[in-house]
């Protein structure tokens, strides 16, 4: 039966970040790839300048319609800008929960654009954390989330992931991207409590839009095959770090570029 994984996402109109990054990554994972609109941007990669929320009622209308005819494998969940979009989703999925939920806690964009509003924080812990297998915040994005400075050591990367965890979430892949120096190393803390590394080096490039996007999506796609959280982290680490190594061989717009999702196939 062929893999299908579905996003839960914003629409990026530049195409680096959001439902089209997620859509990409799919594909080039070799998953079928659906979707969900929670919300327009008017976007590119200087910035994004106008953001058009989906109602709560048309999100659900979208999930309904996905859940009614196709198999769904696994799911990712990324921009969810108000609270009743956060509530829509939560309940559209405790009603199918057949898949994997990977969560994505897009709060800002590369170009430092608000995407959450801050009300919407409380609702994104209670009603998503309990429900998603993995979470996937960056250093700055975990560091909103629990009212902290980001992480400067693996020590505190590891002690932040598990703050998370006390927080409600199952496991939690803390994304050490932004932390500089040579190294863009994960750390991922299982429910269990085990850690492991997912290690990669810092890749020098402008070219990072979507970056987060594409990892939860890769990871959600390996999931959608059947592989393991480990195994599917692994995977999707290696994907991204060739997508960020050859972001710098396309020529997109004249702000942050985006990753080469499909790296592997052009020339």
């Amino acid at each position: 039966m062929t893999a299908i994984a579905l996003t839960i996402a914003g629409s990026d109109s530049g195409g680096g970040a959001g439902i089209q990054a997620d859509l990409k990554t799919f594909s080039a994972c070799g998953v079928y790839g659906a979707s969900v609109l929670t919300a327009l941007t008017a976007q590119n990669t200087l910035g994004v300048s106008a953001i058009h929320d989906v109602p709560a009622d048309f999100i659900r209308a979208q999930m309904n319609a996905v859940f009614s005819d196709l198999t769904v494998n696994a799911v990712k969940i990324g921009m969810l800008s108000q609270p009743a979009a956060i509530e829509a989703v939560a309940e559209g999925l405790k009603q199918d929960a057949k898949f994997a939920i990977v969560l994505d806690p897009v709060m800002v964009a590369e170009s430092g654009d608000p995407l959450l509003a801050d009300d919407a924080e409380s609702s994104l812990v209670k009603h998503l954390f309990p429900i998603a297998e993995l979470i996937t915040p960056n250093l700055h994005e975990a560091a909103r989330l629990l009212k902290t400075s980001p992480a400067q050591s693996n020590q505190q990367m590891q002690q932040q992931a598990q703050h998370l965890i006390d927080m409600g979430a199952q496991s939690v892949l803390l994304k050490g991207g932004h932390r500089g120096g040579d190294r863009a190393d994960d750390c991922y803390v299982a429910a269990d409590g085990s850690i492991s590394w997912f290690q990669g080096p810092f890749i020098d490039t402008n070219n990072t839009h979507g970056t987060g996007c594409t990892l939860s999506s890769a990871i959600t796609s390996f999931l959608a095959k059947g592989d393991d959280m480990p195994t599917s982290i692994n995977k999707a680490k290696e994907y991204i770090i060739k997508a960020i190594a050859a972001a710098d061989t396309l020529e997109i717009g004249s702000g942050a570029g985006p990753v080469h999702h499909f790296h592997q196939y052009w020339n």
